[in-house]
């Protein structure tokens, strides 16, 4: 997530020898090339977007390249949490509001960016530590991504949270002092807060297959096999003299996890390598079905955080480089078609399994004033077709908000049936559901019952 430039060493370490992208892709039917770079990309069910700035909306040359070429749009500072929450408490939405609006006008996609960063924090948050930070962090999580409900295609909910180097581990932060579950935290009170919006993981130097990519990847395979809400994973691809030779593999494997993958913050330092690595990227992304879409940082080489290094599509005066004309070469060449971003991914049915018992736990994520609680549903040796859960909320709390099960009630005694989707459980086998409420969340151990 670029505000100033990092050194060049960070820049070119996804930089391998070669351009070796797999060339082969399936070709989507035989469409009339398309001439914009929204449009090709759209021809595949994806998008190509670019970062902005409210301060340039101004500039006609700007805005008219933006609603001409792109359909999808990133803030790049607006709806950070020291632009959204400079004191603790008092939200500020105006230049977050004027992106949004600037995208659905065009009829754009709106990916958020970025809930949580351990850069770009405000100064009072920066002060915090431990529990107090984690609850001022979580709120700020559900303030805003509640305030852009339902209008908000993705949001990188978590940022560059994975250290460089060879340990594959976390970046030390504040954040990540708060306690190893911070990301997971966070991830969840995003989901409660707009169950709609696709949520994303989004770091850099992950582009091939290495220590920080691969640490990225267990973290995900983890959150998926325990039902932590995570969506999709964010290349930021800050590229330089070359492509990793495993960079599509390294998309893919991630897809495979079952979750999509986008090029977040694109941008290729200018050389003689500069067309033919944009178009590589492209090839990539098109030859990877849940590969849904890509965005430049920014619109033209003025506009860029890398100066000097002439980074984009389009020249200081708005003119197209070679490099636009290779990324709509290859998105004109077709690929495999991305799933609808409406639909839900397909998923495989187990017969019915007969009635059974089953066990339920709860853990919380509290602040001052509400809660997010996940329950976890055991089934028992029997297995089930269906469960019913009961939790027992204190006196004045209040479930506001509910997903992976259909609630009854919302103060005292609340019961939470499954869904269509989580209801048969093999012998031991585990699902989860969570809610998020006002108030104190629920301490004792909620009742399980087949259903």
């Amino acid at each position: 997530m670029p505000l100033f430039p990092r050194s060049r060493s960070l820049l070119l370490a996804t930089a391998a020898a070669g351009l070796a992208v797999a060339a082969g892709v399936t070709v989507v039917g035989t469409a009339e090339a398309a001439s914009t770079l929204g449009a090709s990309a759209a021809q595949s069910g994806r998008y190509f977007g670019a970062a902005i700035a409210a301060g340039r909306l101004g500039d006609s040359t700007y805005t008219g390249i933006l609603t001409r070429e792109f359909n999808s749009v990133t803030p790049e500072n607006e709806m950070k949490w020291d632009a959204t929450e400079p004191s603790q408490g008092r939200f500020t939405f105006t230049n977050g509001d004027r992106i949004l609006n600037q995208g659905l006008s065009n009829g754009s996609k709106v990916r958020g960016h970025a809930l949580l960063w351990h850069a770009q924090q405000p100064g009072w948050a920066q002060a915090l530590s431990g529990s107090a930070l984690r609850s001022a962090a979580i709120n700020h999580v559900t303030q805003v991504a509640s305030h852009y409900k339902g209008k908000i295609y993705a949001w990188d909910v978590v940022n560059e949270a994975f250290a460089d180097g060879g340990s594959g581990g976390r970046r030390d932060s504040n954040l990540q002092r708060t306690g190893n579950d911070w990301i997971e935290a966070a991830f969840r009170a995003a989901r409660a807060a707009d169950p709609n919006a696709k949520l994303c993981y989004n770091d850099y130097n992950t582009d091939g297959i290495n220590a920080k990519s691969t640490g990225i990847y267990t973290m995900v395979r983890d959150f998926k096999s325990r039902g932590v809400p995570i969506d999709c994973v964010g290349f930021q691809s800050h590229l330089g003299a070359g492509l990793p030779g495993d960079y599509q593999a390294n998309l893919q494997r991630f897809a495979d996890l079952g979750v999509d993958v986008q090029i977040t913050e694109l941008d290729v330092a200018q050389g003689g390598n500069q067309a033919a690595i944009y178009a590589g990227v492209t090839r990539a992304c098109m030859a990877v079905s849940r590969c849904t879409g890509i965005t430049v940082w920014g619109i033209r080489d003025s506009d860029s955080w890398r100066t000097g290094e002439n980074p984009l599509l389009f020249d200081n005066s708005g003119n197209k480089k070679a490099a636009y004309t290779s990324v709509l070469n290859a998105l004109n060449a077709g690929g495999t078609t991305s799933p609808s971003p409406s639909s839900p991914s397909p998923s495989t049915s187990t017969p019915p399994v007969p009635g059974g018992d089953c066990t339920a736990t709860v853990s919380l994520n509290s602040w001052n004033g509400g809660f997010v609680a996940t329950v976890k549903v055991t089934a028992g040796s029997a297995g089930l077709t269906g469960w019913t859960t009961a939790v027992t909320l204190p006196s004045g709390s209040a479930v506001t908000n509910v997903w992976s099960a259909t609630g009854s009630g919302a103060t005292g005694a609340v019961t939470f049936r499954n869904v269509s989707y989580n209801g048969r459980l093999a012998a031991g086998a585990v699902t989860e559901f969570g809610f998020q409420g006002t108030g104190a969340g629920p301490t004792a151990t909620p009742a399980c019952a087949a259903a």
